[in-house]
């Protein structure tokens, strides 16, 4: 019976350093805001869109982010 040796990929390649980019904050700044007003909005209509602070008339917003709103713990019942 032959042995058969497999020379594992990763041992014979040689390392490299790791680079990360540098990003200024004045090219990030657009998307950060973005962000943070995305998640404000997706916020609001998953945490108070109904009552006196309803944008939209009906239930329609309630009933689509119903299940988000009990896995985030906000009561809606």
């Amino acid at each position: 019976m032959a042995h058969v040796h497999v020379q594992d990929a990763t041992a014979s390649a040689p390392a490299r350093p790791l680079v990360l980019p540098v990003v200024s904050l004045r090219s990030a700044a657009p998307w950060l805001l973005l962000a943070v007003a995305l998640v404000g909005l997706v916020g609001y209509f998953v945490g108070a869109e109904q009552g006196a602070t309803s944008v939209f008339a009906g239930n329609a917003v309630h009933e689509w982010v119903h299940d988000a709103r009990h896995l985030l713990g906000f009561p809606c019942h």
